[in-house]
């Protein structure tokens, strides 16, 4: 069925999505933000009617990953609108806000702070390692076209998909995403240390062949790691095995 939001209505609830928390507050958290970004779009589906109704339905509590709003709000636009008709729905507005709410702030939280966050802060780390001044550019622009690519899709899917967004959402299989944005933090953390080594033996005129003294080591310390010593501990360790490797000369 055609959408009847014109592009300049979805465009501005777009742009409202960007202030998801900016009157965040403890009692509904996103709530209001949601609410302001719904808005435009709720007054025009009501038009020449009372939009106070479908207004009240968006005062209460919201709460998501922001950058994972977006295909919500986007299916509630869908539903608010098929209300509007007088259609029939499989689920009402609040009842499929609070259905994907925790799942989606639980897949953002671990893609976009534990997995892309960290990746682009590595890669920025090896240009900054080596001088470049295009570092910050880099890890901005890692960090931020994910997210906007998901407001700005997420929207628009969410609104045609309706319900069948949750399955749209499915398909990018976001939570293995976020595992592999770890495990290759993980391998670039582990190169980006090589060569930190590398320069501090360099820089100390020593063979770099001694650095290979590192894997016993890391080695070790990984496999303590795994039964259960400390992070911070494994931390300190290498560190003191490079300085001892260091001063040796």
């Amino acid at each position: 069925m055609e959408k009847r939001l014109p592009k300049k209505i979805l465009g501005r609830v777009l742009l409202r999505c960007f202030t998801l928390q900016a009157s965040w507050n403890f009692e509904k958290l996103q709530g209001l933000g949601a609410f302001y970004a719904l808005a435009p779009a709720l007054r025009w589906l009501h038009r020449g009617g009372d939009p106070g109704p479908a207004l009240r339905r968006h005062l209460g509590y919201f709460n998501t990953h922001p950058y994972m709003a977006s295909p919500v709000l986007g299916t509630m636009l869908a539903l608010e609108e098929r209300i509007g008709r007088g259609e029939e729905t499989a689920l009402g507005v609040q009842e499929f806000k609070s259905m994907v709410m925790a799942p989606y702030a639980a897949m953002g939280d671990a893609l976009f702070w534990g997995g892309i966050r960290p990746l682009a802060a590595v890669i920025a780390l090896f240009l900054a390692a080596k001088g470049s001044l295009w570092a910050p550019v880099v890890f901005l622009a890692i960090f931020n076209l994910p997210h906007l690519w998901f407001r700005v899709f997420g929207l628009i899917r969410g609104y045609r998909l309706e319900l069948d967004v949750v399955e749209g959402i499915r398909k990018y299989h976001l939570p293995d995403l976020a595992v592999r944005c770890k495990e290759g933090t993980v391998i670039l953390l582990g190169g980006f240390s090589a060569y930190l080594v590398f320069l501090c033996l360099r820089k100390e005129s020593l063979p770099a062949l001694w650095g290979l003294l590192l894997l016993p080591a890391v080695f070790l310390c990984a496999r303590l790691v795994r039964k259960g010593l400390s992070s911070q501990l494994l931390v300190l360790l290498v560190a003191a095995t490079v300085v001892f490797i260091i001063h040796l000369g």
